[in-house]
């Protein structure tokens, strides 16, 4: 079973766990292209692409000045901080828990596509729509497209077929996803919270949620996704009455 994470816009700028190696980007090529595109861009025209503000500007235009500073490379699943993060934990991962995810973990990405956690990137913050040179014309999801469908789907079927989706649904777009979902078995757990007025998703709530699964899953040698109905917490269980094998319902009341 493979595993599909979202990466984070919010990124760390150092590590603070051993991993056991590194490991180059599948689409480094790609990415350093996007860099040097990036670099042409003046701090105005980053903070307008990435609808950010100009602290964030500055900070992404010296991320990018310097990107090919190979001393400022970190693993993939230790620099991004976002919810899901927080709570994937990976900077308190054994050695043999770093191995199990780098065979079975996906991380998506605007910038280098698709990444396995000890994957050496740079820090970074990339949109989806972002229309660069390089991809002629293309934004991020429809130069990633024709690229990451096809590898993505390999990917799977080298490994059992099953593909653990938890990843939020705007990253299906930097794929072809009814190929995929055609091609591989999707397994996408949905994280809801008991309203008045029925089940409903509560964002923060579904990203943490992820992150804890993965982490259950990587932890735990999970290789199928039977075992995830054993998964809980903070309240969420699964529910058994609702939605069905492939899409398992974890609900807190």
């Amino acid at each position: 079973m493979q595993i599909l994470l979202a990466c984070a816009k919010t990124m760390k700028d150092a590590a603070r766990a051993a991993v056991p190696f590194s490991s180059p980007p599948a689409f480094q090529d790609e990415a350093r292209h996007f860099a040097l595109d990036m670099c042409g861009l003046s701090q105005e025209e980053i903070s307008q692409q990435l609808h950010c503000n100009a602290r964030i500007a500055a900070q992404n235009n010296a991320r990018y000045m310097s990107f090919f500073n190979e001393k400022e490379l970190l693993p993939a699943v230790l620099s991004y901080y976002g919810q899901a993060y927080k709570y994937l934990e990976a900077d308190r991962f054994t050695q043999d828990d770093f191995l199990f995810a780098q065979n079975h973990l996906w991380i998506t990405s605007f910038l280098y596509g698709l990444l396995r956690p000890l994957d050496d990137i740079h820090p970074y913050r990339l949109e989806g729509k972002v229309r660069l040179p390089w991809a002629q014309g293309m934004d991020m999801f429809g130069f990633w497209k024709s690229r990451l469908t096809d590898f993505l789907i390999d990917a799977v079927q080298a490994d059992d077929g099953i593909l653990l989706h938890l990843a939020t649904e705007e990253f299906q777009h930097l794929f072809d996803w009814k190929r995929v979902e055609k091609s591989v078995r999707v397994v996408q757990p949905q994280f809801m919270v008991r309203k008045a007025d029925g089940l409903k998703t509560v964002v923060v709530y579904a990203k943490t949620c992820r992150g804890a699964m993965a982490r259950y899953v990587i932890t735990h040698r999970l290789e199928k996704p039977e075992p995830l109905n054993g998964f809980q917490f903070e309240g969420f269980e699964y529910r058994g009455e609702y939605g069905d094998a492939d899409k398992p319902y974890f609900v807190i009341e």
